[in-house]
């Protein structure tokens, strides 16, 4: 089917556009803004303590790496399993370049001390002493395995070419014909939505918006399927949504194989990793007497036939030794775990899949969805695209529809295929309703059980704090007051005074609950705003006002994209823009502020200046529809 050939073709160029555009924005970022910038952004740790040098399990180079503790450390950082980054030496901050560049990998992190992965070779003394540090590197690997996948589907014949000449047509998606399984613990559509993964012959989506147990549903049909198949691949756009379904598998009693380190290093995740199953093995402490026999060997001198013939018997038996530990491993698990780009893997080379799962499928540039599918006889996928969407950072290519992502291309071309969750079980109806409306057509109902859920007697679940009209908050003779600013070049924006009445306003309302409820029934909070400085500036607030303390550990402050798949019994937006153009920046990007609004179980607070948001319609809407709730009855 030629249509299709087209449509790849274009999604190469843009790629290759992106490709471009953040590849020059990364090295902007990093020559221009200085160390002390980089490390306030999370892109990098410096100074850091040298810790032990040894080799993994994998067989693998590693060097221990360990900040020292200070505020700073609040900071979200940008460093996880699998990211490229380059370890250097720096003496002052003000110095014009790092040197020393060792090229490596992360194999985790957790809290202040980072493992990562070095060349056998590389020489590490010039990062004893003071001044050594790590930073983020450009992340080619990402897009070369993007670009391979899409070459590789234009040229497809077999399965995967039928699955790309499905996705690409009208042509109806097919389905196999049984009668339907009844699962008397799902509701009905996520009973539908998991018949409809059993039936179908190349393509399912399960649409899952906020609360609607869009997880539960797709564990579901992961168990269901396996009673079909030996074994599948279940896969994410990054390792966070990577762990929460592994999670949720292992505590369904399903065996799974996490390929990569977790974000969260705990006991349970671990367990299930490809590293720790693999030194598990009965085999392993021969395989690693066997290595380090290798690497003695390779320190000697060379060049004798007797030392190439033990070289090459050791060798020998190392490979029969791996080879036979990895079909154990895969052997003995019915789930394989990883990202998209960790499809790519070696350790999966050759094999095939029944069916490959895509959870949080909305979030993932179509090309990536395409690296696992090649391993599919078929795709389930699973997520929102009314939430947080793809990052794009070239213009022209989001114009061109890069940012589209595979799912929202099955949602729009093969509406036959998708399970649209219509019970949600996490917000009161006060709260669901404008979103509801906005982005799902009114489609979601509230569960009886939370639908009038709430933390106060007569509260209102949905407030505005408006600081436009706060003369409460401000002083009438500071026309600054309120108003956003630049935090450095290339930051991204704050709003000192919005941080602080935030923080105010959090206070007052802990006051009304009482502090012997908060702490027993351990409400939770979260504190959410789309800037990164704005988060930051709040983090430290609160850390030095002593009145939080008691509740500190109730409270979290993030981003809207720290906080995708959470939700809280509190949410407080902190929406920071404030300005006479009405400028309102990426919050033009609704599906964010869907992300922030759903997060809240009984009670969401909004504070903005209504001026400067009022000048799109959906905050202008939203506005009026809040301040409609609040306004006294006639």
């Amino acid at each position: 089917m030629q249509s299709s050939f087209p449509t790849i073709a274009e999604q190469r160029r843009l790629l290759q556009l992106e490709y471009e555009a953040e590849r020059q924005a990364f090295s902007r970022l990093t020559d221009a803004i200085g160390m002390t910038r980089l490390v306030e952004r999370g892109n990098a740790w410096w100074p850091v303590h040298l810790g032990r040098v040894y080799y993994n399990s994998l067989n693998q180079r590693v060097v221990e790496l360990n900040r020292p503790a200070s505020d700073d450390n609040d900071n979200d950082h940008n460093f996880e399993y699998g990211r490229p980054v380059s370890l250097f030496t720096l003496r002052e901050a003000a110095d014009a370049r790092p040197q020393h560049h060792i090229a490596g990998n992360v194999s985790y992190v957790d809290g202040d001390r980072m493992v990562v992965i070095v060349p056998d070779r590389a020489d590490l003394s010039h990062l004893e002493g003071n001044g050594a540090g790590v930073m983020l590197s450009f992340d080619e690997t990402t897009y070369r395995a993007m670009a391979e996948a899409l070459d590789r589907l234009a040229k497809a014949k077999g399965r995967l070419g039928e699955l790309r000449d499905l996705v690409y047509s009208r042509r109806r998606a097919g389905e196999l014909t049984f009668a339907p399984l009844r699962f008397p613990y799902l509701n009905t559509m996520q009973q539908q939505a998991v018949n409809k993964v059993l039936v179908a012959k190349e393509v399912a989506v399960v649409h899952g918006p906020p609360g609607t147990g869009k997880t539960t549903t797709l564990v579901e049909a992961i168990y269901e399927t396996l009673h079909r198949e030996s074994q599948v691949l279940v896969c994410a756009q990054s390792n966070m949504a990577v762990d929460w379904i592994s999670e949720r598998l292992t505590d369904r009693g399903i065996s799974v194989l996490r390929l990569g380190n977790p974000s969260r290093v705990n006991d349970k995740m671990l367990a299930a990793t490809y590293e720790r199953r693999f030194e598990a093995h009965p085999d392993y402490p021969t395989l690693w007497s066997i290595r380090k026999a290798i690497r003695e060997l390779q320190g000697h001198r060379r060049g004798s036939d007797q030392w190439h013939q033990k070289m090459d018997r050791l060798r020998s038996r190392a490979t029969e030794l791996e080879i036979r530990i990895n079909t154990d491993l895969f052997s003995q698990s019915r789930v394989v775990a990883c990202t998209l780009v960790g499809s790519a893997s070696r350790l999966l080379e050759g094999m095939r899949f029944g069916t490959v799962f895509i959870d949080e499928a909305a979030q993932a540039l179509e090309a990536a969805c395409w690296i696992p599918a090649r391993r599919a006889q078929r795709l389930v996928l699973a997520g929102d695209h009314c939430q947080l969407p793809a990052t794009v950072k070239s213009y022209e290519a989001m114009r061109g529809g890069l940012g589209i992502s595979l799912m929202e291309r099955l949602v729009a071309m093969h509406p036959e295929t998708v399970t649209l969750l219509t019970t949600q079980y996490r917000m009161s109806r006060e709260i669901m309703d404008f979103p509801n409306r906005w982005f799902y057509g009114g489609a979601i109902k509230a569960a009886p059980e939370v639908e009038h859920r709430g933390i106060l007697d007569f509260d209102t679940p949905l407030e505005w704090i408006d600081t436009a009209t706060s003369t409460n908050e401000k002083s009438e003779t500071d026309e600054s007051a309120f108003r956003e600013a630049l935090a450095g070049q290339n930051f991204g924006r704050i709003n000192i005074d919005e941080a602080l009445l935030t923080l105010a306003v959090l206070q007052r309302y802990l006051e009304r609950i009482g502090r012997e409820r908060v702490l027993d029934e351990r409400i939770d909070i979260g504190v959410i705003s789309p800037y990164r400085a704005q988060v930051q500036y709040l983090r430290r607030l609160l850390k030095h006002t002593p009145w939080f303390k008691p509740y500190r550990h109730l409270i979290t402050v993030n981003t809207v994209d720290g906080f995708q798949g959470q939700e809280r019994d509190v949410i407080i937006v902190s929406l920071v823009r404030s300005n006479d153009e009405g400028q309102i920046g990426f919050l033009r990007d609704l599906r964010r502020m869907n992300v922030a609004m759903t997060r809240a179980r009984m009670k969401l607070i909004l504070i903005g200046d209504s001026a400067t948001l009022g000048s799109h319609p959906f905050y202008r809407q939203l506005h009026a529809h809040i301040t409609a709730l609040s306004a006294p009855e006639s």
